[in-house]
């Protein structure tokens, strides 16, 4: 379980831009990235409260999504759909809530729920969103385009470092859109 590749914009843009590496800030998420804060910085977020908490500092995206996306004929690269880390053998969508991710040396993100894709990724690329949607057997709709977390314990992160995954204590609270 791997770092792949780390990224960050300071502007809202739906994709972000590759870096050597990412200081995470604790409370606050990635430095010089459009979306740390304390409160939303998700521009619809913002629109609906902005006194929010940003329970979005830190988009996680599994490596083995864009082999999977790139398999049914889309050019997606790491940084193109947003994420600040993106992961290689860790099943992120599997986590419970409140998991904690530790990266390299000293940082620490706490899993706090689902990226809920937006229209952006559609304007991205067409066909894009319905790609990152599927139905479980029972009808529920399953988000596929990654997790998003807080930053508890700050530090450099960089494309190679490793990940380990502390779950929470059981009972495992099933992740969520936020």
């Amino acid at each position: 379980m791997k770092v792949q590749s780390v990224s960050a914009d300071s502007q809202h843009h739906f994709s972000k831009v590759v870096q050597p590496s990412i200081t995470l800030l604790a409370g606050l998420g990635v430095a010089g990235d459009a979306h740390a804060g304390v409160t939303v910085q998700h521009r619809s977020r913002v629109r609906q409260d902005p006194t929010q908490p940003n329970l979005r500092q830190v988009h996680l995206l599994a490596a083995e999504l864009l082999e999977e996306l790139r398999g049914r004929g889309f050019a997606v690269q790491p940084a193109d759909l947003g994420e600040n880390i993106l992961t290689s053998g860790v099943k992120l969508l599997d986590l419970p809530r409140g998991t904690r991710l530790h990266l390299g040396s000293a940082a620490v993100i706490e899993v706090t729920g689902l990226r809920n894709p937006c229209a952006q990724i559609e304007h991205f690329q067409t066909g894009l969103l319905a790609a990152v949607l599927d139905k479980a057997s029972d009808g529920q709709l399953i988000r596929k385009a990654g997790i998003m977390g807080v930053v508890l314990e700050g530090g450099e992160v960089h494309a190679g470092d490793r990940i380990r995954v502390e779950l929470p204590p059981e009972p495992h609270q099933k992740l969520e859109r936020v």
